[in-house]
């Protein structure tokens, strides 16, 4: 049932007209100057909020990503599991790729984001990942924790555009995106899905080993916005383009909810789409954690609600916390 707090696909929809994902709009060549342009910056790597500077293609050790000129995908399937925006009826066809920008002592994926679980994947093969989804019927194509192989992504993406791909692109991401990468992506991506983790860079520091997590994210999060704009969706209720961010209700307050939701409802857009998440629960290392050794209360999970709405925003996505 649709409240005041719930947006339905109804109100949202764009009117019906026909889609073209963002990066078929780059008819000159573009697509393919920003992958070269891309692969040449893993010479001394900035393509990720951390700015290791390592030389990609010519070692194997020292990435903070732990990836090198070829990426690593731990699979790739139609996901069910995602907001019913991406899932419709016959799911959102993530590709998982392996290690992470981040390195988060609560990780529920840490055999995939710590250890790495995954098959090295040529460029051909990433492409082949994509058109296959799509022959499969799937709504978008959802890469997940991408913040570390954007070179190898847009050279995939101009080998399945020349053989067919027509599904919008999901950039699902931890949030920890550079703006080197981000103004690569301008024009490519159809819908952003950032992680707003924190809204403290010294808390961000302690659980996820990173530096300067809030001034990146907000950064980040803003040029997403600019390029995209706030989430539309078709007469389907799909998402075709927009900027849908993640927000992961910690214990203990430790997310800063209150702080994040300002900033959206005030610095990017009252209207943005957020998907407050209550799930939540002690995994990998955080069991010896006090602060994260226990699920948010529900008096947790109230208080991050009423921040949302107490800062106006009202598209939160039903699957989120009620």
């Amino acid at each position: 049932m649709a409240s005041s707090r719930h947006a339905s696909p109804t109100e949202l929809s764009s009117p019906d007209e026909p889609f073209e994902p963002a990066y078929l709009l780059l008819r000159t060549g573009e697509l393919r100057a920003r992958a070269d342009e891309a692969r040449r910056r893993l010479q001394a790597c900035d393509l990720c909020a951390n700015h290791c500077g390592v030389n990609r293609l010519a070692v194997t050790v020292g990435a903070t990503c732990n990836t090198y000129e070829r990426a690593r995908v731990h699979a790739a399937f139609p996901h069910h599991g995602e907001e019913d925006v991406l899932r419709g009826h016959a799911g959102s066809g993530t590709i998982f790729f392996s290690f992470c920008t981040l390195h988060c002592v609560y990780c529920q994926n840490w055999e995939i984001s710590w250890k790495g679980e995954s098959d090295l994947v040529s460029d051909e093969d990433l492409a082949g990942m994509m058109l296959e989804l799509q022959r499969q019927g799937c709504h978008n194509v959802n890469l997940v924790s991408p913040s570390h192989v954007v070179a190898q992504v847009l050279a995939a993406l101009c080998l399945a555009v020349e053989r067919g791909l027509r599904l919008p692109l999901v950039w699902n991401s931890g949030g920890f995106d550079s703006l080197e990468a981000l103004q690569l992506l301008d024009g490519v991506v159809d819908i952003y899905m950032p992680d707003m983790k924190y809204a403290d860079s010294g808390v961000a520091r302690q659980y996820s080993h990173v530096t300067g997590y809030r001034e990146v994210n907000r950064a980040a999060v803003k040029e997403m916005h600019r390029q995209v704009g706030d989430l539309t969706l078709d007469d389907r209720g799909l998402a075709r383009r927009g900027l849908l961010v993640r927000h992961l209700v910690l214990p203990s307050g430790l997310a800063g909810t209150d702080d994040v939701m300002r900033f959206l409802a005030e610095e990017v857009s009252p209207r943005t789409w957020v998907n407050l998440m209550d799930q939540y629960r002690p995994c990998y290392r955080s069991g010896n954690v006090e602060a994260l050794a226990r699920r948010p209360s529900s008096t947790e999970l109230r208080e991050a609600l009423a921040a949302a709405r107490r800062h106006g925003l009202t598209r939160l996505d039903p699957g989120g916390v009620s």
